[in-house]
């Protein structure tokens, strides 16, 4: 099986409500959203994350004191010391809404169709190189939940099980886009204030996915899951006809 650095830069597009303003914090951000690094765990030395990134270690040190300050982060010292995640970020449902504001509809079908495209790929691929052992963790991986009912927690083991499928294909460009996709989607996919994804409903879809890839049939597994992504690409255009429509003191109400 092959896998990506927890912090390799996947640069999600993301709209101005939804980031810090600094590429390097919001990378980070995304990879401790997307279930690379659990909360209490701790990030890699500033050093190896500098080099990772491909930065001198004065703008990696800029960007985490971002992180601090938004308390997703905290710095210990001591000899057990280190920088630790201490919070998954989520937006807020005003973030969200703004978000949906100022997305079109066209870009949320342009991004459908990419998203599509990836993980189509993927699904295929895993149907022909996966082991069948792998196909059994990701079933494992698929029907079961975080331990944590925090929404937070939920994004988190759903983003993991995706990011996970992508490293089943072997390919190292399709993963990496899928963590960019991922990363771009799961707020509007968990959000109340747009798609609200339920963790049954969450559980319900990776199940599917995994047996149309365990038939071993690379045309059904394509189906299913692109199947999945248009189908919460149209909710989040059903909420945001509906904000659109409604006049904006009653949406801050």
């Amino acid at each position: 099986m092959s896998t990506a650095s927890s912090f390799s830069p996947i640069r999600p597009k993301l709209p101005a409500s939804l980031t810090s303003g600094d590429d390097l914090a919001d990378n980070i951000t995304a990879a401790i959203s997307l279930g690379s690094i659990a909360v209490g765990e701790r990030l890699p030395s500033e050093i190896e994350l500098a080099a990772e990134f491909g930065v001198a270690v004065a703008t990696l040190r800029k960007s985490l004191a971002i992180l601090r300050e938004q308390e997703i982060v905290e710095t210990r010292r001591g000899r057990d010391g280190g920088t630790f995640v201490t919070r998954i970020p989520f937006p807020t449902v005003a973030q969200v809404r703004e978000f949906l504001g100022s997305t079109s509809i066209i870009e949320l079908r342009d991004y459908s169709d990419e998203h599509c495209a990836v993980a189509g790929g993927i699904a295929q691929l895993v149907c022909q190189r996966a082991l069948e052992q792998d196909l059994v963790d990701l079933t494992e991986q698929a029907s079961r939940y975080p331990d944590s009912d925090d929404l937070t927690a939920q994004v988190s083991w759903d983003n993991r099980f995706y990011v996970q499928l992508g490293a089943e294909s072997q390919s190292q460009r399709l993963m990496r886009s899928q963590m960019r996709l991922q990363s771009e989607i799961s707020t509007l996919k968990w959000s109340p204030a747009a798609a609200a994804t339920s963790a049954e409903q969450a559980r319900y879809d990776r199940i599917e996915i995994v047996d149309a890839i365990r038939s071993r049939n690379p045309e059904r597994a394509e189906a299913t899951i692109s199947n999945h992504i248009r189908q919460t690409t149209y909710r989040i255009i059903d909420v945001k006809l509906t904000l659109d429509r409604i006049p904006e003191r009653s949406v801050d109400a």
